[in-house]
């Protein structure tokens, strides 16, 4: 590094090279020093993230739903607490020449809708008079049982899809703003679904 970046470096400094050497060695361990502080508060909340999944996968598998509203709000308060290193890291990584240091594209968010889970079937779905309420009844009772199957399967694959979202958010870290932002939507969505299938097997089965 020449003298005049030493200077830009460091700000102006009245002193002669010795003493410039000296304080922008000073500078880039406050620099380091608050990276480090950064990558703290990135790496509790990959760990806090994790814990959350595994808790989430906890509740859906007990089917406590009133459990896990919680569970999201506070993934959102970790999301919250890494934006806050954003502007400190930029900088720093810039000044340390290390403006790659953040820089990852994470794959895209998948995305789970009722659409993508299996059909229910229905007894409504024979050719014949649906007004033979009795033929509709005996179908229904048939169906019971592949019925009972199908929502099981929902019902897995919205939870299991729910806790994939943050496992993969909370191993990036957070770090990136878009990546974090989808995630924590579709972990809601994921959410909403979940409580859907719930809601319709308590329909179909009681």
């Amino acid at each position: 590094m020449s003298v005049s970046e030493l200077v830009h470096a460091v700000g102006r400094f009245e002193g002669g090279p010795t003493e410039m050497v000296r304080a922008s060695v000073r500078a880039a361990e406050r620099a380091f020093a608050e990276l480090d502080a950064c990558d703290a508060v990135i790496d509790k909340a990959s760990e806090s993230g994790r814990s959350i999944a595994d808790r989430l996968r906890a509740h859906l598998a007990t089917e406590s739903a009133a459990d896990i509203p919680a569970e999201l709000d506070e993934l959102a308060a970790i999301a919250a607490r890494v934006r806050g290193t954003d502007e400190t890291r930029r900088l720093l990584n810039r000044v340390l020449g290390k403006e790659d240091r953040d820089a990852f594209t994470p794959a895209g968010v998948a995305h789970l809708t009722a659409a993508d889970l299996p059909r229910l079937p229905s007894a409504y779905a024979e050719p014949d008079d649906y007004k033979d309420l009795l033929a509709v009844a005996g179908r229904e009772e048939q169906l019971r049982p592949q019925l009972k199957l199908v929502h099981t399967d929902r019902i897995a694959r919205t939870a299991s899809h729910l806790v994939t979202v943050v496992e993969r958010v909370a191993a990036a870290g957070f770090i990136d703003r878009r990546f974090a932002t989808e995630s924590l939507s579709e972990a809601r969505r994921a959410y909403g679904l979940w409580e859907r299938c719930l809601a319709e097997r308590r329909r179909d089965l009681g």
